[in-house]
């Protein structure tokens, strides 16, 4: 197991922006067509998908996602051209941080560090 994980959040204010979940939510709203079913793959409540979306849509300059209503053939969302571009650049600052995994300063620190930690001492 690495001892040493690195994600990359995006803030706004108070909210998270993009992080490594609500790239997954984008990913499986992509390939699912649709918010719930999105969340039905990645075992989430509706509720909880569509208030990430919400978070999403709010945070950046533009919609992430675009949903059409349900209707007698169906709703669904897909991700808009602004959604596409941050998930894509997104993945890419991920890939560029797992490939400083191999760099001296993340080895020392990986090395640096317990594989568990001590007990706890008493006060």
């Amino acid at each position: 197991m690495q001892a040493v994980k690195v994600k990359i959040q995006f803030c706004c204010g108070d909210e998270i922006a993009m992080g490594p979940g609500k790239a997954d939510l984008l990913e499986a709203i992509a390939r699912e067509g649709s918010i719930s079913a999105a969340a039905r793959a990645m075992d989430m409540s509706y509720r909880r998908a569509w208030l990430l979306v919400d978070t999403m849509n709010r945070c950046w300059q533009e919609p992430l996602v675009e949903t059409s209503p349900g209707s007698t053939k169906g709703g669904g969302a897909r991700l808009t051209a602004t959604g596409q571009s941050v998930l894509h650049k997104y993945r890419a600052l991920q890939a560029q941080l797992a490939a400083l995994s191999d760099s001296a300063e993340y080895i020392a620190l990986e090395d640096a560090m317990l594989a568990a930690p001590k007990a706890r001492q008493k006060p």
